[in-house]
């Protein structure tokens, strides 16, 4: 297999800098012993990434999240890992994906304690969260019991979802234009079809990650990621093959993409 989980990059949290410098360590150690690179954001043992980008630090890693915890802005966080996972996507190696990221699907951070079960919880007397906010069963269609898990059976699930996993579930997302799961398959569709796991990086022109924006190159795409507070302009000449911020009209998936425009905390693939 020759690969194992790349940490750096999963603890880089929303910073342009530790970005750039878990891509550029990442690369140089595995061609020591040629092999691909891993990129992941999000795994079982870990909050899920649109939470924890959500969070006033997102460089942060917590043991869980409870009612009683800084709860994390949804929206902010999912921008964050559309974004995140556009860079992810675009550099060569393998990259994972972690059940429910496909839907931006983030944490249940409010788990009453009599129904959690990561026996670290129980261990640690609840000082320790654990890790069941990130297990809990993912939503297939919204207006089925148990949000179609298990074909919708009216048997509860071994942990309960929340409400507001219904606006996430899969079917709301498919095919419509800029939902996540559409966001995953076009990445995924154009990773394929322009080989950029087997492609190579260089760093780009517009690449200052000191200042927030991180830009590469692999193959024919160029990638140009804004991790600041400010808009960035996008170079001349280019054709957007995609943006992550073009989200799709709904309660939470509000914001559009701006012609020639690069917001903050989005990532966009150029031609």
């Amino acid at each position: 297999m020759q690969q194992a989980f790349n940490f750096e990059f999963l603890l880089a949290g929303w910073d342009a800098q530790r970005f750039a410098d878990a891509i550029s360590n990442s690369l140089a150690a595995v061609a020591v012993v040629g092999a691909p690179s891993t990129w992941v954001l999000s795994n079982h043992d870990t909050v899920r990434q649109s939470t924890r980008f959500g969070l006033s630090d997102p460089t942060t890693l917590p043991k869980g999240i409870s009612a009683s915890d800084e709860q994390p802005n949804e929206q902010l966080g999912l921008a964050r890992a559309r974004a995140a996972t556009a860079i992810k996507t675009a550099l060569p190696g393998s990259a994972y994906v972690y059940q429910g990221d496909e839907l931006g699907l983030p944490e249940h951070t409010t788990l009453a304690a009599e129904v959690r079960q990561d026996p670290a919880f129980t261990r640690t007397g609840g000082q320790e969260i654990g890790r069941d906010g990130c297990r809990v069963p993912l939503p297939w269609q919204a207006e089925k019991p148990g949000y179609g898990f298990s074909g919708g059976a009216t048997a509860e699930p071994w942990l309960p979802q929340p409400e507001s996993f219904g606006r996430y579930a899969a079917n709301l997302q498919e095919g419509a234009p800029g939902s996540t799961l559409e966001l995953y398959r076009q990445l995924l569709k154009l990773r394929r079809s322009e080989q950029l796991g087997l492609g190579s990086l260089l760093w780009g022109e517009l690449n200052d990650p000191q200042n927030g924006v991180l830009s590469f190159e692999n193959g024919r795409v160029t990638v140009l990621a804004n991790f600041s507070q400010t808009a960035v302009e996008l170079p001349a000449g280019k054709t957007v093959l995609l943006h992550s911020a073009q989200l799709h009209s709904a309660e939470l998936h509000s914001a559009e993409a701006t012609p020639g425009i690069l917001a903050p905390n989005s990532t966009v693939w150029l031609h």
